[in-house]
């Protein structure tokens, strides 16, 4: 089950081009929901506006080496979820992040390279579980443990807000996706469909939901830590200095 294609048993009820295109729409959904979010908040604009203000009242022009250091910084802290102070937190957005980028990347695989071959190499199967029970890992841990207004605020761990629409999304997303794999193996047909089904209808809420959820800072938050460091080394930050130095 675990080093199978969990696509191939579509093909008894799905050509695989339906299951590409519906690929392809998602991707769509995400670049078109990214623009309306940035538009619709007025994030670009404010970018912008930011950087011509930093540049303006800069202390010190930076070479093209402190900007490359600075970028490479900023990879580093978005690439350890450096920006929560919280190691459970941090280790818990890890494991969601690298499992859904590796989750997505061999489903892509599958689909269009492979949406109907049996003999599909043995490790794009076990990378697609492996990312899936990343995700599931890091994102229950943090549902149900770390979410700020259930630690903090103390409201029971169903409360949901619309800010948790991006999480539970995702969960139920991955989730259907390997009970549907887990049905799938028994060859009962009927509930194969059914658990594709629910996979599909949560996949497609948690992609056409990005104006209302956290997805779109996935893209842009690197934009604003980068700037953020940017306006620190160049002298225009006119945010207040840590009492400790910033050590």
């Amino acid at each position: 089950m675990l080093i199978d294609n969990p696509f191939v048993p579509l093909t008894d009820f799905l050509p695989p081009f339906y299951l590409q295109l519906y690929v392809v729409l998602m991707v769509l959904a995400v670049a078109a929901g990214t623009a309306f979010d940035l538009y619709h908040k007025r994030s670009a604009t404010f970018f912008v506006q930011q950087g011509k203000r930093s540049r303006a009242v800069a202390a010190r022009q930076l070479g093209g080496a402190d900007t490359a250091v600075i970028a490479l910084r900023t990879l580093n802290e978005i690439a350890t979820s450096g920006e929560f102070c919280n190691r459970n937190r941090r280790i818990s957005h890890v494991l969601m992040s690298y499992g859904f980028v590796l989750y997505l990347l061999t489903t892509i695989v599958l689909v269009f390279v492979y949406p109907a071959d049996p003999a599909t190499p043995l490790l794009l199967p076990v990378l697609w579980n492996i990312g899936a029970l990343m995700v599931l890992i890091g994102g229950y841990w943090f549902f149900f443990f770390l979410r700020v207004n259930v630690v903090q605020e103390r409201h029971p761990v169903w409360h949901l807000m619309r800010a948790d629409l991006f999480i539970a999304s995702l969960l139920a997303s991955v989730t259907f996706a390997l009970l549907y794999e887990v049905v799938a193996w028994t060859q009962n047909a009927m509930a194969t469909q059914l658990f594709f089904g629910l996979y599909l209808l949560f996949t497609t809420l948690l992609f056409v939901s990005v104006p209302w959820s956290k997805f779109a800072h996935m893209f842009y938050k690197p934009v604003v830590a980068f700037q953020k460091r940017m306006e620190e080394a160049d002298g225009s930050s006119d945010l207040p200095t840590p009492a400790d130095g910033g050590r």
